[in-house]
C-alpha cells in the first residue's frame, strides 16, 4: 500500500472514529470538536460513506495482487499525479470543516440517498475490476498477454470502472454537501478526464483496429450519454 494511500485511511480511520465517539455521547477533546462539522460526521450516512471508502480500497489492495506483470507502463510522474488529485479529492470530498458553507441542506435523506448512489459505484466498480481480472492496472498499462474485455459491463461501457468510481465521489459529494466537497470531485474528475485520453490513446496502439471498432460500439462511461 502507497504511502499515500495510508495517509488517506489513516485519516478517515481517525475522522471514523471520531465520529463514533461523538455518536455515543462520549467527551472528546475539545481540538477535534473545534475543526469537523458534528452536524455531519455523527450521522450514520456519512459515517457509511467513510466506510465506502476503505472498503474499496482495501479491496483494491487485494485484488492488484493478482494483475499480470506489465510490459509496459505510464511514467512513475503521471501515476503520481493522478494519485495525488484522485487522493486530495477524496479528502476534501469527506472531511466536512466546521463553518464551511453548503451547496445542499443538511438532510439525513439528501445523505442517504448520496450513500444509496455511492454503494451502486462501489457495486459497479467491483464487478467491473473482477470482469478484468488479470488485465487490471492502477497505472496505465498494457499486459502480457493483455486481452480486450467486451464482458459484463464492458459490454457498453468502455471504463465501467471510473463509471462507478464517479459514481462514489458523486454520492459522497451529496452526502457531506459542502462547497469544498464539489472542488474534491471536480478535482478527481479532471484526474479522471485526463487518465481516459491517455488510457485510449494507449489501448489504440496495443490493438489497433479492434481498440477502435470496440470504441465505435460503445460509450466512454455512460451508454446512451457519454
Amino acid at each position: 500500500m502507497t504511502r499515500l494511500k495510508r495517509l488517506l485511511l489513516a485519516i478517515l480511520g481517525g475522522v471514523v472514529a471520531g465520529a463514533t465517539i461523538a455518536r455515543l455521547d462520549v467527551q472528546i477533546d475539545t481540538g477535534f470538536a473545534a475543526v469537523f462539522d458534528h452536524a455531519v460526521i455523527t450521522r450514520w450516512p456519512w459515517i457509511g460513506a467513510a466506510f465506502g471508502w476503505v472498503i474499496f480500497s482495501f479491496y483494491w489492495e487485494i485484488a492488484a495482487k493478482n494483475a499480470a506483470p506489465a510490459m509496459s507502463a505510464e511514467s512513475r510522474s503521471s501515476r503520481a499525479i493522478h494519485l495525488l488529485l484522485t487522493n486530495v479529492g477524496i479528502v476534501l470530498l469527506m472531511v466536512p470543516l466546521r463553518g464551511l458553507s453548503r451547496f445542499l441542506p443538511l438532510s439525513s435523506a439528501l445523505m442517504a440517498g448520496g450513500l444509496a448512489v455511492e454503494a451502486m459505484g462501489l457495486s459497479l466498480a467491483i464487478l467491473a475490476r473482477r470482469h478484468l481480472g488479470r488485465n487490471w492496472s492502477g497505472e496505465i498499462s498494457i499486459k502480457v498477454d493483455h486481452q480486450l474485455i467486451r464482458s459484463g459491463p464492458y459490454k457498453k461501457m468502455r471504463h465501467p470502472i471510473y463509471t462507478g468510481i464517479f459514481m462514489m465521489y458523486a454520492g459522497t459529494a451529496l452526502v457531506t454537501g459542502t462547497w469544498l466537497a464539489l472542488a474534491g470531485f471536480a478535482m478527481a474528475a479532471f484526474a479522471y478526464a485526463r487518465k481516459i485520453r491517455l488510457e485510449e490513446a494507449n489501448l489504440n496502439v496495443a490493438f489497433g483496429p479492434e481498440y477502435a471498432a470496440y470504441r465505435r460500439e460503445t460509450w466512454a462511461l455512460v451508454p446512451g450519454l457519454f
